[in-house]
């Protein structure tokens, strides 16, 4: 049985999710949230196979709620299902750690194909599209940028994982390092790169794979 958790903001969308899901063999929805407070709070207590998420909740993203999900529950795979297809979005829910990225207007099998598939470890990102948000996105930095220079080696691991998707516990367990080690080392990158969050920094290093 696949245990299943629905998170968005509209009552009648999780209604009708739930039927579709609860209504199919080899499917059971555990719980439902409307924010995303209230999903980490009973995600954490019904432990499902996979999370459904909306992108926008009304106390913040659920892209963002991707992230704390997988960092604290890796066991739990995450898929990203919203009205609005856009390459940034996608792109930073591969870095959060998220299994696909599904419009809304999925075709009622295909979703459980999906959800079924992402329960076994698989991934349904795009590649392709994901290079392409992040082309998209990048700034512009040359292989000269003195910015890669300041880096340190631990630095540079720490980064590449992070373009790889990886939560900070993850690279920890990679690297043989404390998880508070590696936010050390996170936010001492993001300084020297002059960004602010883990998505921008992601796309740098993507735009230099030779790094």
């Amino acid at each position: 049985m696949i245990r299943v958790f629905l998170v968005d903001d509209h009552e009648i969308v999780r209604r009708g999710l739930s039927d579709l899901i609860d209504g199919a063999e080899g499917f059971e929805v555990v719980g439902e949230a409307g924010s995303v407070r209230q999903a980490l709070a009973r995600i954490e207590a019904a432990r499902p196979d996979v999370a459904v998420l909306d992108v926008r909740l009304p106390d913040g993203s659920g892209i963002d709620l991707c992230r704390q999900i997988r960092s604290s529950m890796p066991e739990v795979a995450c898929l990203i299902l919203t009205a609005y297809d856009d390459d940034a979005a996608t792109y930073a829910a591969v870095l959060a750690g998220a299994s696909g990225y599904l419009l809304k207007n999925i075709a009622a099998m295909r979703l459980l194909e999906d959800i079924r598939a992402v329960s076994t470890g698989r991934s349904l990102l795009n590649t392709a599209a994901a290079t392409r948000a992040a082309s998209s996105l990048r700034d512009g930095a040359g292989d000269d940028d003195p910015r890669w220079g300041s880096l340190g080696l631990r630095e540079r691991q720490v980064l590449a994982l992070i373009a790889d998707g990886m939560t900070n516990r993850q690279i920890g367990e990679r690297l043989g390092l404390a998880e508070k080690t590696v936010k050390n080392y996170v936010s001492s990158l993001l300084m020297k790169l002059g960004v602010e969050t883990r998505t921008q920094a992601a796309v740098l290093r993507l735009g230099h794979p030779d790094l």
